[in-house]
């Protein structure tokens, strides 16, 4: 157990104590924000939905701390103040810092994936995200009105595990209608 070989992080965390200070239970909360945080990026991103992995570890892990404080299973302020408060500003911290740094937002948010590109479907992408063709034909149906990829310039998955679509330009159709009895033509823009 790891109290026993290393007592350091067992007195830190407050490992077997029956109520860890108030400072125990905010390290707590940062090492399990930060292994939950490893543990969804490891994992796919699709079961996210709309969230990246920090909105989802902080809806779950939030959740877990406050049920802890309203059954009693822990002690109700310091869950609250040092679990919780804990968890919003670690969470606020990390928000920031992704502003300012892409490397670390691709790290805690996670990085987009191109699909398609103008029309053509880019496999490889797709079996590194577990996108098959029927998902992206669907994400296009739903979020384009698109029932083929003739029109789709970029398919991306997103971070927060959407595909959005950027549709081609079409180019306006002319046509050209003669008039028999004089030297007229009318040209007819049609739309896209």
């Amino acid at each position: 157990m790891i109290g026993e070989d290393w007592p350091v992080v067992s007195e830190l965390l407050g490992l077997g104590a029956d109520s860890p200070a108030l400072w125990q239970m905010a390290l707590r909360a940062v090492v399990v924000y930060l292994a939950a945080i490893v543990l969804v990026r490891i994992g796919e991103k699709r079961f996210l939905g709309q969230y990246a992995a920090l909105d989802a570890v902080l809806g779950f892990m939030l959740g877990s701390v406050l049920s802890r404080a309203i059954t009693g299973s822990a002690t109700f302020f310091e869950t609250i103040l040092g679990g919780a408060l804990a968890l919003i500003l670690l969470h606020w911290l990390f928000a920031i810092v992704s502003f300012r740094s892409d490397h670390f937002g691709n790290w805690v948010k996670g990085t987009t994936e191109v699909l398609v590109r103008d029309g053509e479907i880019d496999w490889d992408a797709m079996q590194n995200v577990h996108i098959s063709k029927k998902d992206l034909f669907s994400a296009l149906r739903d979020n384009a009105n698109l029932g083929g990829l003739e029109r789709v310039k970029e398919a991306r998955l997103e971070r927060s595990g959407n595909i959005s679509v950027v549709k081609q330009e079409r180019e306006p159709r002319i046509i050209d209608v003669r008039v028999e009895d004089g030297v007229q033509i009318v040209r007819v823009e049609m739309g896209g």
